[in-house]
């Protein structure tokens, strides 16, 4: 059996688990059931470990109605997959469409309308379609829908997000009654994570018209208006037995955070995203309410780009690596939410992070000896922050107050959010960005460090990292793969030009009467997949 299948029967399993606890067994009894059914040894400690916290919890309560605010939404928000931008696109998208695989908690891909996907060659993938789904309207899904879906991100005029990912498909096909066939322009194992991605979720073979929703998730579109409110409502004809428990779901944006709090602490909405670690204490001090930590792959990072100037000197940025407090800045601008970073963009959530990289410390006297090294002069540098990247106006007033002691004239010039990503972002030598997670390391190094990469943060082109990545795609064995990205990683740490003090954790509020909640590493709201998953407690 290859990894594939493996996953695919880890899937099943725990189809067969969710089952057993929507029929209200006791711990010991479905223990039982587990063991008589083979599932113990088929899944070994993980389904175990992934389920834990279901023994600790009672059983789902169905029926009831929640509201749940976001920290984006606007105008543009939209029910076509392909072109969600914001975190209540991506929530909405998980609500009323399915993939072909989902990520699990240790960002796997785990098997959804794909009953199974098969390759020898991480270039040819065979996926055998679920039996039995049907969409919204009754319709069956059968293997057109699934070529069209894929396929459409490829088409320029579609205006996919996922456009640079689809690039590398080179041709999807149906090969039989319920089998699909992806063929791709080289090698790369990570399919399956991609395609867990809101994104690629299926539509309806020929599906044009957005204005309502036809997919085959847990929830029916009952209304949508963009900028203000989406209510979806049970799929009682939804393929995954016994999900979802709640009868409809409201998904409402508050873009102020201060406002999304209070909305949850009066009772308006029942969960939030994007809390702040100030928030959180209020939170936790007011009974009836909890916070949810995920700890992410997502990151804050200074950006020196090389384009010419002291920025693209690798001394100057070694010294600027020095300058970072990390320890400091965990508390200080996170409260404690957030995990130390070494420079390197995959983070311990992530299993092809390379943990053997010496951690770099605060040194004010090695940022001065790079300092020297790299011949700067005594002129002023301007770093650009805003509120935007999270963090980054603390973190750089940290490092501005750390400057003088390693000779360097550093002064902050604080941007508004308000049109920040498009003023200002990659626009200045020295900057800060804010990197959201991404579901696999191969995604991470695509968009953000390939030479030709869309955001190429630090405008850095290493030929020798452009080959590694290329023969990571292609690598099957696990365990190669992992120590082509582990020198990836050294590469970047050295001298990609970035620097990553931290990686954050997503802070969810939400009331204590809401349960099921659990973190996808992703991002909040279990990935944007917690429709399916909460139920309300009586």
């Amino acid at each position: 059996m290859n990894k594939i299948n493996m996953r695919a029967a880890a899937g099943s399993a725990q189809e067969q688990f969710q089952q057993l606890t929507a029929k209200g067994l006791s711990r010991r009894n479905l223990l039982r059931a587990m063991a008589a059914g083979g599932m113990l040894s088929m899944t070994g400690a993980g389904l175990l470990a992934a389920s834990g916290s279901a023994f600790a919890q009672e059983t789902p309560k169905k029926g009831g109605k929640i509201r749940v605010a976001t920290a984006a939404s606007s105008t543009a928000d939209t029910l076509d997959p392909a072109k969600g931008a914001l975190g209540t696109d991506y929530a909405r998208a998980f609500m009323l469409y399915n993939g072909l695989t989902e990520l699990d908690s240790h960002l796997g891909a785990r098997m959804a309308l794909a009953e199974s996907i098969e390759t020898k060659d991480a270039t040819v993938w065979v996926v055998k379609l679920r039996k039995g789904v049907q969409f919204h309207d009754g319709k069956a899904l059968v293997p057109a829908d699934v070529v069209y879906s894929i396929m459409r991100h490829k088409d320029p005029a579609t205006a996919s997000k996922a456009k640079t990912l689809a690039d590398q498909i080179k041709d999807v096909k149906a090969t039989g009654a319920d089998e699909v066939t992806i063929t791709l322009e080289r090698a790369n194992a990570d399919l399956p994570v991609i395609l867990a991605t809101s994104h690629f979720t299926i539509i309806k073979d020929g599906t044009r018209d957005f204005n309502t929703a036809v997919g085959t998730g847990p929830f029916r579109l009952k209304e949508f208006s963009p900028g203000v409110r989406t209510v979806g409502v049970r799929n009682e004809t939804y393929w995954k037995t016994g999900l979802p428990h709640l009868d409809e779901i409201e998904l409402v944006g508050i873009a102020d955070e201060a406002a999304r709090v209070n909305a949850l602490l009066s009772g308006d909405v029942h969960l939030i995203n994007a809390v702040t670690h100030t928030s959180a204490s209020r939170i936790k001090g007011t009974p009836g309410f909890s916070v949810l930590e995920t700890k992410t792959g997502q990151y804050t990072d200074l950006i020196m780009r090389d384009e010419g100037g002291v920025t693209g000197n690798d001394d100057f940025r070694r010294g600027m690596m020095y300058l970072l407090d990390r320890e400091q800045m965990l508390h200080a601008a996170f409260g404690g939410y957030a995990v130390i970073g070494n420079d390197q963009p995959i983070s311990p959530t992530n299993k092809y992070y390379f943990a053997g990289l010496p951690q770099r410390s605060f040194d004010p006297d090695k940022a001065k000896f790079h300092f020297q090294k790299a011949k700067l002069s005594g002129t002023p540098l301007q770093v650009y922050a805003s509120p935007a990247a999270k963090g980054s106006v603390e973190i750089a007033m940290l490092l501005q107050a750390a400057a003088p002691r390693a000779g360097l004239n550093l002064q902050v010039s604080r941007m508004p959010a308000d049109g920040y990503w498009s003023n200002h972002w990659m626009k200045h030598p020295l900057s800060f960005g804010n990197v959201d997670a991404r579901p696999s390391a191969d995604v991470v190094f695509t968009q953000f460090f390939k030479s030709d990469a869309p955001w190429n943060e630090a405008n850095w082109k290493n030929p020798k990292f452009d080959q590694l990545l290329i023969a990571a795609r292609g690598e099957p064995d696990d365990a190669k793969r992992k120590k082509i990205y582990g020198d990836m990683q050294v590469l970047v740490h050295e001298s990609g030009g970035i620097g990553i003090p931290l990686f954050l954790s997503s802070l969810d509020g939400h009331t204590t009467k809401l349960k099921g909640l659990a973190s996808i590493p992703i991002a909040g709201l279990m990935g944007y997949m917690f429709a399916e998953h909460v139920w309300l407690e009586s």
